[in-house]
């Protein structure tokens, strides 16, 4: 199998979590600066098998798009013309800052490394993928 690679776009970082080839587990792949992530991904699907981009789609509390979107679609549209072959799926990331942060805490991570934000994306994505995978199990 090919794995799933899930990804938390923003204005400055991308937070990148990937799956094992099973697709059973989500893992912190990186943090990638918003403009070196095509190439990142590039090499990336020269040695490993990508199925699927799940993208963490930005919405406010009334469900409605975020301001984010403005980023994040020209994004989708770079990924969708580059890698063709790879299906994109949306994921609602609302309150994966919050998760991965609480995440840190319970792991016991010191206050100075939750603020390292490169990391919270790291972590914000590998919870969007869990969520990806989750609700894959209970599609029919």
């Amino acid at each position: 199998m090919a794995r799933i690679l899930a990804i938390d776009y923003g204005q400055k970082r991308a937070g990148i979590a990937v799956t094992d080839p099973l697709q059973l587990i989500a893992n912190g792949l990186a943090t990638v600066p918003v403009n070196e992530i095509m190439p990142f991904l590039e090499e990336y699907t020269k040695k490993e098998a990508v199925e699927c981009f799940v993208v963490g789609l930005p919405k406010q509390m009334n469900y409605q798009p975020s301001e984010s979107m403005k980023y994040i679609t020209p994004f989708v549209g770079r990924l969708k013309r580059q890698f063709p072959d790879i299906a994109v799926e949306y994921v609602d990331e609302r309150f994966t800052s919050v998760l991965a942060h609480k995440t840190m805490i319970d792991g016991g991570l010191k206050k100075k490394d939750r603020q390292n934000k490169a990391l919270v994306d790291k972590i914000s994505a590998t919870i969007i993928l869990q969520s990806y995978l989750e609700s894959k199990e209970i599609r029919p």
